[in-house]
């Protein structure tokens, strides 16, 4: 631990941090919103990203006693706290994104550090190159149809999985956090890209783009 050099991608300063979607304006695009809309795009922006990686034994303790929650071993699992506010997501046999709230990233990385001890492990914060864009409303599957070759069907896709596959022609993290919302969790480069087609996929069912929150 001594020898990791760790820094708070949040800090507290007066100089305010613009999402990934800054330069969409998503304002602009909400006041035009459809009254009764098919599909509903809403950025969750600031959220903390760390990529864990390591033996599952090892993390899957230190997750439990940092989190209160079991690693998800089963490939394309997706796990959420009791708050659901965090989750955790199979990635590859040793790697696993860990979403959590604004602000908590910096004191999280600390405690499974100290909880890792001297294990094998890395644990990156990518929170500044990424970001999260849920889905919801009726016809938000459909959208998802016309945007990535992956099978979407509730048969294949149920609530609790996450993929990464091709979305448009970028690369992104498809998610099914419950029955109702669909997450993709987005490069930094390729938001901007990723939203245009989500609007313009999402134009024929009615469209509310609501404005970036936490």
């Amino acid at each position: 631990m001594s020898d990791v050099r760790m820094f708070d991608s949040r800090p507290a300063t007066a100089v305010d941090a613009e999402s990934p979607l800054a330069v969409s304006n998503l304002a602009e695009r909400a006041r035009r919103s459809a009254a009764d809309p098919g599909v509903t795009l809403h950025e969750r922006a600031f959220l903390g990203h760390l990529i864990l990686r390591g033996g599952a034994i090892v993390l899957d303790e230190a997750v439990r006693e940092v989190l209160g929650v079991s690693l998800p071993a089963r490939p394309g699992a997706l796990v959420h706290d009791a708050d659901g506010e965090r989750s955790i997501q199979w990635l590859s046999p040793d790697e696993w994104l860990l979403i959590v709230p604004e602000g908590e990233a910096y004191t999280l990385e600390k405690r499974l550090r100290d909880a890792l001890g001297d294990a094998h492990f890395a644990i990156v914060d990518v929170s500044g190159g990424q970001t999260l864009v849920e889905l919801s409303g009726p016809r938000a599957r459909e959208v998802l149809m016309k945007s990535t070759p992956y099978d979407v069907h509730p048969w294949h896709f149920p609530a609790g999985k996450g993929v990464t596959t091709t979305f448009a022609k970028a690369t992104a993290i498809l998610r099914r956090p419950d029955e109702e919302r669909w997450e993709l969790v987005l490069r930094r480069s390729f938001a901007d890209y990723c939203y245009r087609w989500l609007v313009d996929a999402g134009e024929e069912y009615g469209l509310a783009v609501e404005e970036s929150g936490r």
